[in-house]
């Protein structure tokens, strides 16, 4: 534009001139005629440009859905991560809590062991105490008996005196009579007696009396002699009375001998009965300590009993605390193992992602493939159109170029169960391939099948750990009342979840051997 002005003005100084030439108005010309297609070509060259911004314009736009698409996915992978995150944050404190339970455990062991070291030792004091307690029992028990032997035979001997006292207090009342009777008796001589000597002294005086007068008659003789036979016989009589007074003296210190013997044996029975009464009090006391020590033997039996009964509990539950430590500490490695398996699974994952990502991120970028891992499961999802064929079940080329390159990455990836799954929109098998279809049910299973086939004969897939699904339209992702919604229903997803955690962990253990 401004070569044209310049000319312009140019011209129009030579024509004001009037100077101009023929060779100088050719050439004139003819740079205009350049300049003009100059022009051209640059106008021409701006609408290619603003053609190119507009479409430029419009790939930013795609781009920035695409981009704010792999945004919200990568939000949600973020989220994902935050929760596993969040999940191992939580396992962490868990084992934190195990190992601090575990801990506490040992030390409510220790104080168990200590409680139940302190428990045999008192069991064995009690034992101790019970075998001194039975020897002393036992050595009671014989005393008892001896004291019950002896209190036996002192009954009978107080039996014995006591028959016995009962003869001699009957033989006693009998001398005493006796002795009341001789007494009586010689009460009687002694009058007697003391008559006679009266008697026998007026005689003595009678025969000196008569002797003096010895020449009295011969009546007086015979009466003399008279007196002296009665003298005589006062003289036995006397000498008898004094035999009998003898006897009675006699008697009387048999009865004072069997008094004293009355009050002898008065005085034994009053001891025996004494020692018979504390016998009888020794022998209801060491009953009483019988009993009482027979109620300590059984309240020691008890507590013996119960104390084996606290010792065998404790014992048990000594025995189950340690079973559950056990089994925490095996549920401890177990869940470290796990989380070990978890997270290689998930790093498995997230490289598998990102190399599908990688491999396919021309698809990707036009919406034809997306990639998705929720914690431990990635979901390849491709939709139809880059697969199959309308109506067709039999994979495309370029199809096959796509299953070639997932196959390699599923490939590496043997520890994963793998699930292939067909999905359709919801308009109904078109009379066409009626015959091939019934339903949309037919036509999304032989679709994920024939993935299957290709995958195992050409992808060198394990057929133990692929397994297909047909879901029709019951499953869709988007709704069916747009052709977008439609298209993104239409799809075939590739679906990796972990094999049973357990067998993850043998897998682990065997890689470590």
């Amino acid at each position: 534009m401004r070569h044209v002005g310049s000319l312009g003005l140019a011209l129009c100084a030579f024509v004001a001139c009037g100077c101009i030439s023929k060779e100088t108005h050719t050439r004139t010309l003819g740079q205009l005629e350049s300049e003009r297609n100059d022009k051209a070509a640059l106008e021409a060259r701006l609408a290619d440009l603003k053609q190119r911004l507009a479409q430029v314009d419009d790939d930013r736009g795609v781009m920035r859905e695409e981009l704010l698409g792999t945004q919200t996915r990568l939000d949600g992978s973020n989220d994902a991560v935050a929760r596993l995150q969040q999940s191992l944050y939580v396992e962490r404190d868990a084992k934190r809590g195990l190992e601090e339970r575990l801990e506490q455990m040992g030390v409510e062991l220790h104080h168990a062991g200590q409680a139940t070291a302190s428990a045999r030792r008192d069991r064995d004091q009690l034992q101790t105490r019970n075998d001194a307690l039975k020897d002393e029992l036992a050595e009671t028990n014989h005393a008892l008996d001896e004291a019950i032997a002896r209190i036996e035979t002192l009954q009978q001997a107080n039996d014995g005196l006591t028959a016995a006292v009962t003869g001699a207090r009957d033989r006693a009342r009998d001398l005493q009579s006796k002795l009341d009777a001789e007494q009586a008796q010689v009460a009687s001589l002694q009058e007697d007696n003391l008559r006679l000597l009266s008697g026998t002294s007026t005689a003595k005086d009678e025969i000196d009396r008569l002797q003096k007068r010895a020449g009295e008659p011969e009546s007086a003789s015979s009466r003399a002699a008279d007196l002296e036979q009665r003298l005589v016989d006062r003289d036995q009589e006397i000498g008898h009375l004094r035999q009998t007074v003898s006897d009675r003296d006699t008697l009387a210190a048999k009865a004072a001998d069997l008094a004293a013997t009355l009050h002898d044996a008065q005085q034994r029975l009053t001891r025996l009965t004494d020692e018979a009464a504390e016998l009888a009090e020794e022998r209801d006391r060491l009953s009483q300590e019988r009993q009482h020590l027979s109620s300590q033997l059984a309240q020691l039996r008890q507590d013996k009993n119960r104390l084996s009964q606290a010792e065998h509990a404790l014992l048990s539950k000594l025995q189950q605390e340690q079973e559950r430590l056990a089994a925490e500490a095996a549920e401890k490695v177990r869940l470290e193992q796990e989380r070990v398996a978890k997270e290689e699974e998930i790093r498995r994952l997230t490289h598998a992602q990102d190399d599908l990502s990688q491999s396919f991120q021309d698809e990707i970028a036009k919406g034809h493939i997306t990639i998705q891992r929720v914690r431990d499961r990635l979901t390849i999802n491709m939709i139809d159109q880059v697969l199959f064929d309308s109506g067709r079940a039999d994979i495309k080329p370029e199809g096959r170029t796509v299953l070639k390159r997932v196959s390699e990455v599923v490939a590496a990836m043997s520890d994963k169960q793998i699930r292939i799954e067909g999905h359709t929109d919801n308009v109904p098998i078109g009379p066409k391939i009626k015959e091939r279809f019934a339903s949309n049910w037919e036509l999304s299973t032989a679709r994920a099948t024939s993935v299957v086939h290709y995958l195992l004969e050409t992808g060198g897939i394990n057929r133990q750990i692929i397994s297909v699904a047909g879901y029709a339209d019951t499953r869709p992702v988007a709704g069916n009342e747009t052709d977008e919604g439609k298209a993104s229903n239409r799809r075939i997803e590739i679906v990796l979840y972990p094999k049973d955690l357990k067998e993850i962990v043998e897998d682990l253990r065997a890689d470590a051997q």
